[in-house]
């Protein structure tokens, strides 16, 4: 986005805090548009084997309560406690699925 709007790649500090201090209107649309909810970058750790990457995360992600690799049996996971429901969800990173445990309030 700074290339594209003229911004060389090396700038001496002081040009970097003006910018800072009076940003561009493209600079303070997208600083206003950036919630910061979602990190950039998450880990994913396998609850099993404890392999790990990391990946960007998706919209659709919710918190997961555990990360797995996907050929791993749902057994090697601990049971869900009374009341709870466990909600699967394939395709997370490279190899892994991810797992939700909610309160059934029913």
């Amino acid at each position: 986005m700074a290339a594209r709007n003229g911004i060389p790649s090396r700038m001496l500090a002081s040009a970097v805090a003006e910018i800072d201090a009076n940003p561009p209107a493209w600079l303070a649309q997208s600083r206003a548009n950036s919630t910061g909810k979602r990190p950039v970058w998450v880990e994913l750790r396998c609850y099993v084997c404890d392999f790990h990457e990391l990946a960007r995360p998706k919209k659709w992600w919710p918190e997961f309560s555990y990360v797995m690799c996907d050929f791993h049996s749902d057994r090697d996971l601990p049971a869900p406690a009374a009341g709870v429901r466990r909600s699967q969800f394939d395709g997370v990173g490279s190899r892994f699925r991810g797992f939700t445990d909610t309160r059934d309030d029913a």
